[in-house]
């Protein structure tokens, strides 16, 4: 796998240092030195290389999102609870004090659980929560109006700039920040593209009102067997107007456009003169895959033009797609407008995204943890907690305060889901 780290020159050794465990992987790197670099040099590096993965921070992300394609399992880097407190650490150990503070770029939620467990008061700490649309004057000013006389800062250009009467400690994430989300990106590039080889069906259904069906359908089975993007599929009859195709999800992936349009069936009608449909099924077993193509293409022949579905066993649903490049649907068991441009805001896919929708609606309102959030969606609890993390910085988690959920340990922090409203509201 080819993983692309976009890093500002100054940070290009730790990064360098948090990659060191990882094997199995080529790294290529995106070094700038001011801002304005980032998107030139990033879409110049998807133009020279095909990019499995890519890990950036949240400036970088901001600068250069318009360029990164749809499909690109992206991390960003966002700095940790433990960078904060590291940082602190090292103002301490220069004997500062802890307290006043002003601090940029970590999220409100963040500075108040270091906050507390350092045993902070918070009334003398001012945070300015990233917002990509802040420059480095912003920042600094924030600072300068605070006056406290020691400044925690992730943004390089701010601990160049300095601000005058204080002391800025810098609170990068660390080489084990790094590490942690470089090796969750490995995992998820691994996922995509064993996802890619899963097992997949595809039925094409002639008309039901076709004047002579088996005629329709044996020149449909010859027409596939001639397409050169199904070279590779194994094709056969499925009933009187239907042929079955099996296949990687990879290949029907490719050629359906990443589930856009599939332009075999305008061929189809054109070369046949009769109506053609498609449903696509991808499951654990080849009757699953089978039984929801078939689903597929009955909701496909629903719909008043020739077109296909895509259903999975996970309940996701794409359609309708068209016979020659119809705008996509992206549901989870229903259809949620913005749904896919709110995921691009927050930096998740749409799948996922449309995950949580689901797993927000069978909670009813109920508040859940990051244990079993990260459960329901089959990750690790330390993923839960920074997916937890990510969509509280965008306003899609409400904090509903704790629970003592075991008799031994601390309390366990708890989450309402605020998914559906925000799709709404997008």
């Amino acid at each position: 796998m080819v993983i692309g780290l976009v890093v500002h020159a100054s940070h290009r050794a730790r990064f360098d240092a948090a990659s060191r465990t990882l094997t199995g992987a080529t790294l290529e790197w995106v070094t700038y030195e001011h801002e304005p670099e980032i998107r030139p040099l990033v879409g110049d590096l998807l133009r020279r290389k095909r990019v499995d993965g890519l890990l950036l921070g949240p400036v970088p992300y901001a600068r250069a999102r318009e360029v990164l394609p749809a499909d690109l399992p992206v991390t960003v880097t966002r700095p940790a609870p433990l960078d904060l407190a590291l940082a602190w650490g090292r103002a301490l150990a220069h004997g500062g004090a802890a307290v006043p503070v002003s601090i940029d770029t970590f999220g409100q939620d963040t500075v108040d659980e270091v906050a507390d467990a350092l045993g902070l008061d918070r009334a003398q700490i001012a945070a300015l929560p990233f917002d990509e649309a802040q420059t480095v004057d912003d920042i600094v000013a924030f600072h300068r109006r605070a006056g406290a006389p020691l400044v925690i800062s992730v943004r390089t250009g701010v601990i160049a700039a300095g601000v005058d009467g204080a002391t800025v400690v810098s609170a990068q994430p660390e080489i084990a920040t790094i590490r942690a989300e470089l090796h969750q990106l490995a995992l998820r590039v691994k996922s995509k593209q064993a996802d890619e080889l899963r097992f997949a069906a595809g039925v094409f259904l002639v008309a039901p009102n076709s004047p002579d069906p088996d005629r329709a359908r044996i020149g449909l089975m010859n027409l596939l067997l001639n397409t050169p993007e199904f070279a590779d599929c194994w094709i056969e009859n499925r009933d009187r107007r239907g042929v079955v195709v099996f296949a990687h999800r990879a290949l029907f992936e490719a050629v359906t456009h990443r589930w856009v349009d599939l332009n075999v069936l305008s061929r189809a009608q054109e070369t046949l003169g009769v109506r053609v449909v498609a449903g696509f099924g991808i499951g654990s077993s080849a009757r699953t895959c089978v039984a929801l193509a078939e689903r597929a293409a009955t909701r496909a022949e629903q719909e008043p033009a020739p077109g296909a579905y895509l259903i999975e066993d996970s309940g996701l649903v794409i359609g309708p797609m068209g016979a020659g490049g119809t705008a996509l649907t992206f549901t989870y068991r229903s259809h949620d407008e913005g749904l896919e441009g709110l995921a691009a805001e927050v930096g998740l896919s749409a799948g996922t995204l449309s995950r949580l929708a689901a797993i927000e609606r069978g909670l009813a309102g109920r508040a859940v943890s990051p244990g079993e959030l990260a459960a329901s969606l089959g990750i690790t609890d330390p993923s839960g907690r920074r997916l937890i993390r990510k969509l509280s910085e965008r306003g899609l988690v409400v904090d509903e305060g704790s629970a003592q959920v075991s008799r031994k340990g601390r309390p366990t922090r708890l989450y309402r889901l605020a998914i559906t409203a925000a799709v709404s509201a997008s």
